[in-house]
């Protein structure tokens, strides 16, 4: 089915198929396959959507699933529950790069209280997936940088200055508050120069940290419905791996400093500093993906230039402050 380039601007509401049998997770399987008898399969059909006593879309089960599984089992038992969905606030392009994502035939596509409203699947958009697969790995380094090309294609340059100048400010308020935490520590870099030597290569560490973590994030919250448990988790996850990275670079770079230098407090501040900046860019790194999915923003956009924000600004106040305590009294 061919479509047209302003289609992919339409609503995805515009287009949904509102006919998918939608079951409840309390329901056996048998009781499953009666009702869907009884409410007929529209066209189709690829996967069966579970709700709660509430309506909201909480698993799905595959066909192949739902043909093979014990009829006496229930539907809670066998569905998958990291249901990827669409919100009914997307657009048709924004439906394509699901597809292009996740490789899935079908996505629901829900409201805010993750009430199924209709069903997009593979046939309405063969052309379009086809077309943006090829461009998928040059769209995504757009849009970490703070911009989707969704936006600016065949923008005018007044337009294009529109989308990408709100994401620039939050850069240039991370180097202008850097620069702040830098001027308050100026004695403590004069007295001790071999801390401005290091300041780079701090900010690239935590910067390296914090865009990894977030894309981890980013690619995991398009997959599952996030929760507490699910933070604390990865939250667990991520501080475990930096600990291990900020013990290793921090060794590193002190035996450098050391060698080099012949500062055995030198090479303690560093040691220190890394760990904890390392430990600080991840925390930050998964927390303003999730926080922004929480809000309900479009955390590709927004996370990439508030994660590099947020994280030189606690680099650098982790690494000064670490200077002035262990070498501005010695």
């Amino acid at each position: 089915m061919g479509r047209t380039a302003g289609h992919l601007n339409d609503p995805v509401l515009a287009h949904v198929r509102r006919d998918p049998p939608i079951l409840r997770q309390d329901a056996s399987v048998g009781e499953a396959l009666g009702a869907i008898r009884r409410q007929g399969l529209g066209e189709r059909i690829i996967y069966f959507y579970v709700t709660d006593a509430d309506g909201r879309l909480v698993g799905v089960v595959p066909t192949r699933r739902m043909l093979t599984a014990d009829l006496e089992r229930r539907l809670s038992e066998i569905m998958v529950t990291r249901v990827v969905a669409i919100p009914d606030t997307a657009t048709m392009l924004d439906a394509c790069e699901y597809f292009v994502l996740h490789r899935l035939l079908a996505f629901p596509v829900v409201d805010r209280q993750r009430r199924v409203v209709g069903i997009v699947d593979a046939h309405q958009f063969t052309e379009e997936v086809n077309d943006l697969a090829d461009r998928e790995q040059a769209k995504a380094v757009f849009e970490t940088l703070g911009f989707r090309i969704a936006e600016i294609r065949k923008a005018s340059p007044a337009r294009a200055f529109l989308v990408r100048f709100p994401w620039t400010t939050v850069t240039m308020a991370g180097g202008l508050a850097c620069a702040a935490v830098t001027w308050g520590f100026q004695a403590t870099l004069a007295e001790n120069l071999t801390l401005a030597f290091f300041l780079a290569l701090m900010l690239g560490l935590g910067e390296s940290v914090s865009m990894q973590s977030g894309a981890i994030a980013v690619q995991a919250l398009y997959a599952i419905r996030p929760g507490w448990k699910w933070y604390l988790r990865a939250l667990r996850r991520e501080v475990a791996t930096a600990a291990m990275l900020g013990g290793a670079c921090g060794l590193s770079l002190a035996v450098v400093v050391g060698l080099w230098q012949g500062a055995s407090a030198t090479a303690l501040v560093m040691a220190i500093a890394v760990l904890g900046s390392l430990l600080w860019a991840c925390i930050i790194g998964l927390t303003v993906p999730t926080l922004l999915h929480a809000l309900r923003l479009d955390l590709r956009i927004s996370s990439g230039p508030v994660t590099l924000a947020l994280a030189d600004v606690g680099t650098i106040l982790i690494y000064l402050v670490t200077g002035y305590l262990l070498l501005a009294r010695h």
